[in-house]
């Protein structure tokens, strides 16, 4: 039986079957998995880490660091904190690692369909 993408060409021109399973592809997919995974599981410990202390731990959460400024506060406006940089992170880190990989993808892809 023959592979019904070596048959006939695609509309447009282009095998994106065949550009997903490139190796420059499956490298952009590794790197962006590489720093979304790690991130966003460090976030949700972080996240459920507050949570369950603001449950479980009143007490702690309730000690007075200044005036009335509690450690549940700090924690709580830490994770407003946690978000930012995160996403910070998260565009620097696309902009240097990711953002190439994709442009010379998108240039072979764009060459390719204005190639008769």
């Amino acid at each position: 039986m023959s592979d019904p993408r070596t048959d006939t060409a695609p509309p447009g021109g282009i095998d994106y079957i065949a550009v997903e399973e490139s190796p420059r592809f499956v490298e952009l997919k590794r790197r962006h998995r590489g720093f979304v995974f790690p991130m966003a599981i460090a976030f949700l410990v972080w996240y459920f880490a507050y949570v369950l202390l603001s449950s479980f731990a009143p007490e702690f959460m309730a000690q007075r660091v200044w005036g009335d400024i509690t450690l549940g506060l700090l924690f709580g406006l830490g994770q407003f904190v946690t978000t930012f940089a995160i996403t910070m992170t998260y565009v620097w880190y696309a902009n240097r690692k990711l953002d190439p990989i994709s442009e010379e993808i998108r240039d072979e892809l764009e060459q390719h369909e204005v190639a008769p």
